[in-house]
């Protein structure tokens, strides 16, 4: 029967797809070079001085961008004051909040994966939860939700798909969607396959009332961790997705329309090999400008050293308590001092907020941006 969009897609077939996909010729090829391109990431964070600088810098882009795409916007400026000063987090924007509660849900599941080796329901809710600051869990049985067109769409509010609805039938997906994910014994497939086909089962059961596309995001790095192919949640996956935004709906579509995983997986697969690409250029860019600022500041600052210029890298905006408790014995007086000498040779620039003064680091700026 063709598939009615005004209509529950009870009949959502369960995973794993009835076709081999991964015998493919054509997705075995990109399976190769997006595994490379993937390992090439994890490499890239071995290099790094301080890993967790580098993932809470990407998780906050992969944090803005994966908003961007369900229409959330704010600004750089907004977002980096608001990680540098709690008290300017607590007085953030609606949008900015977002932003820093997708980031949280992302740390919050790595977390979870970590203590328990395997991604559960539980997890996911609890990401659910984070995203979308909510207590609530699952969609009730009775709830009639729809996706439809955006209102700056052709034919805005048209009902372009109906998830499944009913009692137990949420649950009855979702538990398949997790046995699919964690039995590999059962499941045998390439992780990198089998994340593109859950991402899309994840979608289509929209087992949410709303923030389902970030919680699937997320769940798509978590996994890659939990299978080991990422050592953190690294990747920059949501900037390729909103750069091809359309294609990214069309085959989520074609999929639920016609069952044609072909292009969807080569869709998802060219996204993670982009994306590692990006990100391993990104840790490159990074750590060579951590290198040539280290140089530069040790020659014009006696004082300078390698764990001032990390704390210097390990956010755009930066307050002076980010060096603040690295020097020892530190008066407010000699912590001014030092700050201002960071703005002499220019390594940072100030920045006035009203009664708050944000220490700019225009070079990592330049780079996340670029």
């Amino acid at each position: 029967m063709p598939y009615d969009r005004n209509q529950p897609f009870n009949s959502l077939p369960l995973l794993p797809p009835s076709l081999q996909i991964e015998n493919d010729v054509d997705v075995l090829k990109k399976l190769a070079s997006a595994s490379r391109a993937l390992a090439s990431v994890n490499n890239g964070v071995l290099r790094l001085p301080n890993p967790l600088m580098l993932v809470n810098t990407i998780a906050l882009q992969e944090a803005k961008t994966s908003t961007e795409i369900e229409n959330i916007f704010t600004t750089e400026d907004e977002l980096y004051k608001a990680i540098s000063d709690t008290v300017q987090e607590d007085k953030s924007n609606t949008a900015t909040k977002e932003v820093l509660r997708y980031r949280e849900a992302l740390w919050e599941g790595y977390r979870l994966i970590n203590e328990k080796k395997a991604i559960d329901l539980d997890t996911i809710i609890n990401i659910f939860k984070q995203v979308k600051n909510s207590s609530s869990g699952l969609r009730s049985p009775q709830s009639q939700v729809t996706i439809k067109r955006g209102q700056s769409e052709f034919r805005a509010g048209e009902v372009v798909y109906t998830p499944p609805r009913g009692l137990g039938v949420t649950e009855k997906f979702m538990d398949n969607l997790l046995d699919y994910l964690n039995d590999d014994e059962k499941y045998p497939m390439d992780p990198l396959l089998k994340m593109c086909l859950a991402h899309y089962q994840f979608e289509a059961i929209h087992p949410f009332q709303d923030g389902n596309g970030r919680t699937g995001r997320i769940l798509n790095l978590l996994y890659l961790v939990n299978k080991g192919l990422l050592s953190q949640p690294t990747l920059y996956l949501s900037k390729y997705i909103i750069a091809n935004k359309d294609d990214y709906y069309y085959n989520l579509g074609t999929v639920t329309q016609r069952g044609a995983w072909k292009d969807w997986v080569l869709y998802m697969l060219d996204a993670v090999e982009k994306t590692s690409l990006l990100t391993h250029q990104l840790i490159n860019e990074i750590i060579s400008q951590m290198n040539a600022t280290l140089e530069y500041g040790k020659a014009n600052l006696k004082w300078y050293n390698k764990e001032i210029n990390e704390a210097i890298f390990s956010q755009p905006y930066l307050k002076p308590a980010a060096i603040g408790g690295i020097i020892e014995r530190s008066s407010r007086v000699t912590l001014t001092r030092y700050m201002n000498n960071l703005v002499e040779i220019k390594i940072l620039t100030p920045q006035r907020d009203g009664k708050e003064i944000y220490y700019l680091n225009n070079d990592l700026i330049r780079i996340l941006q670029g």
